[in-house]
């Protein structure tokens, strides 16, 4: 323990363990510690007997769901975007080596009571029953606009400054009404509230480009990938590769904590009496929780099913996005469904997350109109988690704080977070122009 090291890392949640990977690919020294004796933290994925043990005590699952081995449920249940920034990131350090993908087969969105697939082409927004005929062709001619956009190529930006206009203004320019307005935003362009309709349109425009490109990689139903037997396998990946370098990994190292010398910059990290010594820490909030303030809280429905979500095509796996519009509330709500066929459940078992920014003091209640889209549930538990962000200021105490996993059911603002602190810590950026057939999702038998 009584060596230095250029970074100490803890907590092995998936944004520490990416950090650790992409340090370690860099060459530099890495000691990853962690209290708890699993991989993982906040974003494990758990096996039936250890969900039940957390949501139920002494009880024990009814054998009627199957063997526990079976089941990885997710915690922080989130959908990959096909081409999006952490797949670039799995394929830039080599991770992909580890895992094994498989396409997502439905992307929803709720809009007036119903669930409807996601257009993300002209074509399919002519097909689309989102919308009327007229607002079928309006629609169409903005995705072709955002098709054919290229932001190096004047020619095809049609005399608009996207980096001068908001979102709001572009889309009034193609007449686009609310409704229409409402999925793009919410459930293409992935925004998690309205607040984008006042920000730069470059950035609507750049999100629907990858949302449209990364349905088309691998011709399905959505843009999503998901690793076999689900999210807990990338922490795990990120810790053989971190390994592989020369890092060095310690579980179940209770009371790790950060030392500061005089000036207030980190010196190294204390546990069991021994002191690792580093100029660098990285962290989740729960590591130093006088640096960090409360930003908000998660309410997560996690259901056991013995059938897909009713009106998605029989999907094994889906995203439904719900626009804050459609319950009158502040920010979106998220439904996210995967199965036997990923691996996480037994045969013939379905779990199906519903997930939000809490707005309540009342989980059951708030999440209600998205547990409603479920059908029948066999079990159904309740979980709620407080988000933290960091208060501190990482160039001068060298404490590079993570912020907690959002209510999102895909990846983006979680890569985004970790790439942010990579570029602090290293003041480089991480290198995304990568060959993306690497992670090629495999064929249905």
């Amino acid at each position: 323990m009584d060596e230095e090291y250029d970074v100490i890392v803890l907590g092995t949640g998936l944004k520490e363990c990416i950090l650790s990977g992409l340090l370690s690919v860099d060459r530099l020294k890495v000691l990853h510690m962690d209290r708890n004796d699993y991989y993982g933290g906040d974003s494990t994925s758990l096996n039936l007997n250890q969900l039940w043990k957390r949501f139920k005590g002494d009880e024990t699952p009814p054998a009627s769901i199957g063997a526990s081995r079976d089941y990885n449920v997710d915690m922080v249940p989130k959908f990959m975007m096909a081409n999006g920034a952490l797949v670039r990131v799995l394929i830039h350090t080599g991770v992909t080596k580890y895992l094994s993908f498989k396409a997502v087969d439905g992307s929803y969105v709720f809009n007036k009571g119903k669930i409807h697939k996601v257009p993300s082409t002209d074509m399919e927004a002519l097909k689309s029953p989102l919308m009327g005929l007229f607002e079928k062709r309006r629609a169409g001619k903005f995705f072709l606009y955002v098709q054919d956009y290229k932001e190096n190529d004047p020619s095809t930006h049609k005399g608009l400054d996207l980096t001068k206009m908001t979102s709001k203004q572009l889309i009034s320019k193609y007449g686009l009404d609310d409704n229409t307005i409402d999925f793009i935003g919410h459930a293409v362009a992935l925004h998690k509230d309205d607040s984008y309709l006042s920000e730069p349109a470059i950035e609507i425009v750049k999100r629907m480009k990858l949302y449209a490109e990364s349905v088309a990689r691998f011709q399905g139903g959505s843009p999503y990938i998901y690793p076999l037997y689900g999210l807990g396998e990338l922490p795990q990946g990120f810790a053989r590769l971190s390994a592989v370098y020369g890092g060095t990994y310690m579980l179940n190292k209770p009371e790790c904590k950060v030392e500061f010398d005089d000036e207030g910059k980190v010196r190294g990290v204390t546990s069991e009496g021994e002191t690792a010594k580093g100029k660098k820490v990285v962290c989740d909030p729960s590591y130093v929780p006088e640096k960090v303030k409360k930003v908000g809280k998660v309410f997560r429905a996690i259901a056991i099913m013995s059938h897909p979500i009713p009106n998605t095509a029989e999907s094994h796996s889906v995203q439904i996005i719900i626009p804050q519009k459609q319950l009158g509330r502040r920010s979106d709500m998220y439904v996210f469904c995967c199965s036997y066929s990923h691996n996480v459940a037994s045969k013939g078992k379905f779990i199906a997350f519903v997930s939000a920014q809490a707005e309540s003091d009342n989980p059951e209640a708030e999440l209600k109109p998205g547990i409603d889209l479920l059908g029948p549930v066999d079990e159904l538990f309740f979980d709620t988690y407080d988000r933290y962000e960091p208060t501190n200021d990482p160039s001068s105490d060298n404490c590079f704080i993570s912020t907690s996993y959002d209510a999102t059911t895909h990846f983006e603002s979680t890569v985004m977070d970790v790439l942010s602190l990579y570029t602090k810590i290293t003041g480089k950026t991480v290198d995304l122009s990568v060959d993306l057939s690497a992670a090629s999702a495999p064929e249905d038998d």
